[in-house]
This record gives structure tokens, C-alpha cells and sequence, in this order.
């Protein structure tokens, strides 16, 4: 029997009396990738860092071990929980290393590069000079399929994209040739075309170096990509196992099945999305009851039947328009000689037309880059257009001056992508979605707004109690949720959506989707949904813009986009999306 590298015994992890990790048991062997999967908050971060030995006061190991097999030691097995500090910084990059979720953040924005590798490389090896560890931080940056490795070793952070920034911190990572390699959410805030390219890339590391993956997500479609054997997580207990073939054709614990099936299926429009709750509840005593179902039968009673789509497809074609664009053009300097004169332009959108008639969702995708959240905030005027025009009912909205552009505010608002920058922390929630009421004179009283605002927060499914809390008081899913809310304050006709459910586990996401799809039917609002995941605008949407470079790349129906994409760059999209693998 092959040994194992790391076997973690009864872990457990507590944050003060709070247990995060509650006893958990995984070998990850040699040459392995072992995925762990489940919700935020299901411990799995918190497992990463206590391999690493890295977590904050007051998160402590507070049980189990860590045994970690050294190949060739005088002491063949060694506890990681029993290393002191100054013995596991030597661990840390030699023996195991970590890619973070966010390498904006991971990365110093202060120094290069390159010089970042190279500090990596003298630090652990000590007989390295600085020429040696450039050219290795060279080989390592051409490795990983970097660009132009000459230029990138000159670069600062925020000169990156998202994935040559996690190919940076890939770089890092395998600087030095650990035997283990920690993966925590690599891909979650990149573009799945990005993510593909990332997910192949740290593949292809693997099967060259030999060395052992733990591959960190919420989302079970990445782990089908990648991993050979996986680990639901669930309230800090590893609650399934197996190998991905059997986890994906035979899931035996229900909120596995909650996490396959929540995903936005490709082939089909639901009424809704499943969500976790379909597949399990919570006792009074907080133990986990089954609700008895089989996926497939389950995703195939929530299918809409094609009259109904297609009499919807009608009744939308005879709706006036609400919004009209005709060749639009967002341009921003992007070379600048000495006297101010621009010598170049960044043409983020480079005359876009379209239409969208009242009631109706269409869909934006397309990559970071691509254009599409600069032509939403053109849209609503937070940036200026360059030329052409945007008709809303009508009226040509960018020569309105400021005062009338004040006053139509009112009825066009924006849900923002990150529900955590989006809300002021030092303001209340209840206050927040109040505001709006109270700057466009609504609802009369402080009492009426008040009780709008209670209304508000029941509608997307929180509590009244909930107005006189903060910001920091809430999940992710729960802050998007009163982003919402606040949104809808003033009972806008047209709502953009800029990636509202990019930052959020899947079913989280699935939960939020279902939301809105259930407060467009109650308000009526028309909306565009701005979104680089092909799938989640395949399920939200009625028509779809692909987007790419600034311009519009094709547009139709939503299924018939899918179905039939007319341009390559819309396969490389579809082809790019994690197959959602049902029983």
C-alpha cells in the first residue's frame, strides 16, 4: 500500500468557543488532487490555513494532527501542529505551498513581479544569487505561460489581469518545488474562459512535477475538471468522499445533491433553480433530515414547457420600447503626450446598437475587458459617452442635463457586483435602502419609509428586525440581497444588473437568481444582466449580447445564442463553461 503524504486526523479548528472545523479525516496521497467542496463557511478555507499553520487570533488547532510523510527523513512522519513557528517557515513554500483566492491582494502592489518570485527563491534557497533566481523566476513565469516573461518580471500587480495575476502567484507557489500545493478557490472571481486556461494550466504543473494537489471551491463543476477525488464539506464536517466518477453518478448525501443540481443547466429553462433546501432540512435539533430526492426527476419537474417559452418570446415582441443605443462609443485616453494632447484611445465600447423592450431581460456576457460593465455605467450616465445616442422612453438621456438626469434616476438604478464595497459599513442596512426614499421625497414620513423598508427587506426574504443592523452583520448572499432591496427602494422601470451574483458559491448564487427572476414578475422592472458566466445568463435571461472588445459580438435569443452560436468567440465561451453532470 502506497503511503500517504498528508494524513489529517480528527481536526479541529476553533475560532474562541466556535468550532469552524468539527473533527475532520482525509489522506491526500502522492501525485494526487483531492478537490474539497462546499458553501462559504463550510471550513474549508479555514482547513487550507491550518495546513499552512497560518491562521489569525483567535482561530487555533484545537484538536487531531497533521501527519505529513518526509521521503528519505530520520524522522519519517512529522506532526505540522507540532512544528514551532521558526521550523514551519522553512515548510512553508519548500514542502507545501498555497495559491490564495485573491491575488490582487495576495501580491505586494509595491514591488514587481518578479522581484516577488525572486524574494521567494533566496529566501528558501540559500545558496541561490540574485542572477541565478532571476533567471529561474524567468523559466518559472515562462512555465506557467505568462505573456512576454521579460516584460511581466518588470511589472507591477495592477498592471495584470486577474489570470496573469494567479499565474504570478502559481509561479510562487511551485517557486520552489513543494510537494504539496494548496489551491483555495484559484479560479472563483475569474472568467471561465481564464478559469479553463488556469485549471488546464495547474494540470499540466501537476502531471510534470508529480506533486499533490488539494484544489479548494464551492463549485462541483470545477472540481469534475480537475480533481481525482473529492470532499463535500459541510458545517466543518466532511459530510461525503469518494472519487469524482462516483461523487457525480451516485452523490449519496443530500446537500451534495443540492450542490450538483444548483447549478444553471444549459439545455433546459427552469422555473427556478434548485437550491440545497430542495434536498435537505434542518431539525430542531440541527440534525441533517433527506428530503427523498433524485436530481434528474427533480431539475426535469422545474422545466418550463417550450409554449410557455415561446408565448412569452411573443408577448414580449409586442411590448413598446424602453430602451434604444445607436452607436455608441465610451472612449478613455489611454497615451498622453506632454502636453496633455491624447495619443491613443482605449475603446471600451466602439459603436454598440440594441434595443430592449419593456419587461424584458437581456443578457450581457462576455470576458473581463470585454466592454460590457463600461457600457452599463454609459448607460446610466455614471460614465460619459464619447458619441451616439441612448433613448430611454423615448428621450435621448445624454444631453439631459444634470438636474433632469437627477430626477431620472429615479427609475433606472444598478445592483453593483460586490455587495461588500457596495453598502457604506458605517450606515446601517435599514438606513442605506431608506436613503433613496429619502433623497427623492417618497413615502411621505419617517414612518412611511420605515415601513417600505421592513416591506423591502421581507420581499427578498429577510427579517424586519434586520433594518437596524450593519453591513458587517451579514453573509455575502445576504448584503447582495438588501443591495436588491435597495435597489428596488424606488420602484424603478429598468435595473442593470453588473455582475450581481459573480462573488457568491453557487448556491448562493442559485438563490439570488431565483429572486430576481421572482421579483421581476411581482415589480415589472426591465433589466439588462451583465454577467462573463454564459450558463447564469442562459437561465435569467429572455434575448443575450455577446460582447467582445468593445463590441457587440452576436445577439438573439437566449437558447438560440446557446444552441446555435453563429461566432467563434461565443464557442470558445460555451466550451469554456464546467459541464453540469447530473445523475
Amino acid at each position: 500500500m502506497q503511503q500517504p503524504l498528508l494524513s489529517i486526523r480528527d481536526l479541529m479548528v476553533s475560532f474562541g468557543s466556535t468550532p469552524a472545523v468539527n473533527g475532520i479525516s482525509l489522506d491526500i496521497m502522492p501525485g494526487e488532487i483531492v478537490g474539497i467542496v462546499g458553501e462559504s463557511g463550510s471550513g474549508k478555507s479555514v482547513t487550507a490555513l491550518s495546513l499552512m499553520r497560518l491562521l489569525q487570533h483567535p482561530g487555533r488547532i484545537s484538536g487531531g494532527s497533521l501527519q505529513y510523510h518526509l521521503s528519505g527523513s530520520k524522522m519519517p512522519i512529522t506532526d505540522i501542529t507540532r512544528l514551532s513557528e521558526i521550523e514551519m517557515r522553512s515548510w512553508r513554500g519548500n514542502e507545501i505551498a498555497m495559491i490564495f483566492q485573491e491575488p490582487m491582494t495576495s501580491l505586494n502592489p509595491l514591488h514587481t513581479c518578479g522581484h516577488q518570485v525572486m524574494e521567494a527563491l533566496l529566501l528558501h534557497k540559500r545558496l541561490m544569487n540574485r542572477e541565478a533566481a532571476r533567471l529561474q523566476t524567468l523559466a518559472l513565469f515562462k512555465q506557467v505561460r505568462l505573456p512576454d516573461p521579460e516584460l511581466m518580471m518588470e511589472r507591477y500587480p495592477h498592471q495584470l489581469s486577474g489570470g496573469q495575476k494567479q499565474r504570478v502567484m502559481i509561479a510562487m507557489a511551485i517557486s520552489c518545488q513543494p510537494r504539496l500545493l494548496i489551491a483555495d478557490e484559484p479560479t472563483t472571481a475569474l472568467d471561465v474562459t481564464v478559469q479553463k486556461t488556469i485549471l488546464e494550466l495547474l494540470k499540466e504543473l501537476q502531471r510534470q512535477t508529480g506533486m499533490s494537489v488539494i484544489f479548494i471551491t464551492h463549485d462541483l463543476g470545477v472540481i469534475a475538471e480537475i480533481a481525482d477525488r473529492v470532499a463535500v464539506m459541510y458545517k466543518g464536517r466532511i459530510v461525503e468522499e469518494g472519487s469524482v466518477a462516483q461523487l457525480f453518478t451516485h452523490p449519496q448525501h443530500p446537500y451534495t445533491k443540492g450542490l450538483l443540481a444548483c447549478r444553471p443547466p444549459l439545455d433546459k429553462r427552469l422555473f427556478r433553480l434548485p437550491v440545497t433546501r430542495d434536498f435537505m432540512e434542518i431539525d430542531p435539533q440541527g440534525e441533517i433530515v433527506e428530503k427523498a430526492q433524485e436530481i434528474k426527476a427533480f431539475v426535469h419537474s422545474l422545466e418550463v414547457p417550450q409554449e410557455l417559452i415561446a408565448g412569452r418570446e411573443a408577448m414580449l415582441a409586442q411590448r413598446p420600447l424602453l430602451l434604444e443605443v445607436k452607436d455608441l462609443h465610451t472612449w478613455f485616453p489611454a497615451r498622453k503626450n506632454i502636453f496633455g494632447k491624447v495619443l491613443s484611445w482605449t475603446k471600451a465600447v466602439n459603436g454598440v446598437s440594441f434595443d430592449v423592450r419593456e419587461g424584458e431581460t437581456m443578457g450581457l456576457v462576455g470576458e473581463s475587458g470585454c466592454g460590457k460593465t463600461t457600457l452599463g455605467r454609459t448607460l446610466l450616465r455614471l460614465a460619459e459617452p464619447t458619441s451616439g445616442s441612448i433613448y430611454y422612453k423615448g428621450k435621448d438621456i445624454t444631453t439631459l442635463s444634470a438636474g433632469a438626469l437627477r430626477d431620472l434616476r429615479k427609475d433606472i438604478q444598478i445592483i453593483f457586483q460586490d455587495p461588500y464595497s457596495s453598502l457604506n459599513p458605517r450606515m446601517t442596512i435599514g438606513r442605506a435602502i431608506e436613503e433613496p426614499m429619502k433623497v427623492h421625497g417618497l413615502y411621505g414620513t419617517e414612518q412611511g419609509r420605515r415601513e417600505r423598508v421592513k416591506e423591502l427587506l421581507a420581499k427578498v426574504n429577510l427579517l424586519p428586525e434586520h433594518y437596524n443592523r450593519y453591513p458587517h452583520e451579514f453573509s455575502g448572499g445576504q448584503r447582495q440581497r438588501i443591495v436588491i432591496a435597495r435597489a428596488l427602494a424606488l420602484d424603478p422601470s429598468f435595473i442593470i444588473c453588473d455582475e450581481s451574483v459573480a462573488a457568491l458559491d453557487v448556491s448562493i448564487q442559485a438563490q439570488v437568481l431565483n429572486l430576481l427572476m421572482q421579483l421581476r414578475e411581482e415589480f415589472g422592472f426591465t433589466s439588462i444582466f451583465i454577467s462573463h458566466d454564459l450558463s447564469v445568463v442562459r437561465f435569467i435571461s429572455d434575448r443575450m449580447m455577446v460582447m467582445n472588445r468593445g463590441q457587440i459580438e452576436e445577439a438573439g435569443q437566449a437558447a438560440e445564442v446557446y444552441e446555435q452560436p453563429k461566432s467563434e468567440y461565443t464557442r470558445q465561451l460555451i466550451n469554456s463553461i464546467p459541464k453540469n453532470i447530473y445523475v
